[in-house]
């Protein structure tokens, strides 16, 4: 709006009519001399428009402009909120980096449906499936026993197979900063290197139950519920070596060795000391 030479009565300085303004800034000219002030805080406590008609329009810029104000301080008010979020979780996460403890069976073999059979390798996450029951119900499963020394087994029992028949289709350690307890929706993301996907003649030749034994029923390959599996660490280091072996491509070869030898490292573990697989399969082929 045009306010040049719109006359004007200030609290102090008395009358004076307006010879420039713009949005954040406006002078008038009093008796003795020109001032200069906020524009439009000077308006409705110090200084009054002489035209009504001018001052009504007026007073919607000030609302207006008050708004954006509180809207800016909200705005102000929630990203510090978040940036103490922020601070609360990152001192949460070194706390328990620095105080994780090996848990011996730290590591997951997630079963893939057909549609996660190649969003798992085209996003390299996984999601842990949703709570089933009781307080909790709907909301993401914790995948409490992951951390940075964890990997995430990637299997698949084919169309009109048995359970004994579940392939390993590929493997990933998780981000290298990824902490279970943390996880709030239950996306698992894959390490930005270590992750292996097998062609379908390596996964045939890479059975689930060699390797896994339930040792409260060593006799049964059954999968029942849900959507992953927490399994030995030991096991999971004799999946990559067996993977190692597999790999016939010289770049994906060395890959299988820097993995396994960055898994061993994670986890304590000596490749060189490994015992042979001894899974269901195993014990029932003697």
């Amino acid at each position: 709006m045009n306010l040049i030479n719109k006359k004007v009565t200030h609290k102090r300085f008395g009358m004076g009519s307006i010879v420039k303004h713009n949005d954040s800034s406006i002078e008038i000219h009093f008796a003795s001399e020109n001032k200069m002030f906020v524009f439009p805080d000077v308006f409705g406590k110090h200084l009054k428009l002489h035209d009504k008609s001018d001052a009504k329009s007026l007073e919607g810029i000030i609302q207006k402009k008050e708004i954006e104000r509180k809207e800016e301080e909200w705005k102000k008010e929630e990203e510090k909120k978040l940036q103490r979020k922020k601070l609360i979780l990152r001192l949460e996460h070194e706390k328990l980096m620095k105080n994780h403890k090996l848990h011996p069976e730290s590591q997951m073999v997630f079963w893939c449906d057909t549609e996660e059979q190649n969003s798992s390798f085209s996003e390299w996450k996984v999601f842990s499936g949703a709570i089933k029951s009781g307080n909790n119900k709907g909301r993401p499963n914790k995948p409490t026993r992951l951390h940075p020394n964890s990997a995430v087994l990637l299997t698949a029992v084919d169309s009109g197979m048995h359970e004994k028949d579940r392939r390993i289709l590929g493997v990933f350690m998780v981000n290298e900063d990824f902490i279970g307890k943390l996880c709030e929706d239950g996306n698992i993301p894959a390490h930005s290197k270590y992750r292996l996907q097998l062609t379908e003649q390596e996964s045939d030749q890479l059975l689930l139950w060699e390797y896994y034994v339930n040792e409260k029923s060593p006799d049964k390959m059954t999968w029942n519920t849900g959507k992953y599996r927490y399994f030995d660490n030991l096991w999971m280091a004799q999946i990559l070596l067996d993977i190692v072996s597999l790999k016939s491509d010289p770049n994906e070869r060395e890959l299988a060795q820097q993995f396994l030898k960055h898994f061993c490292k994670m986890n304590q573990i000596t490749a060189q000391e490994l015992p042979k697989p001894n899974g269901a399969l195993m014990r029932l082929r003697r």
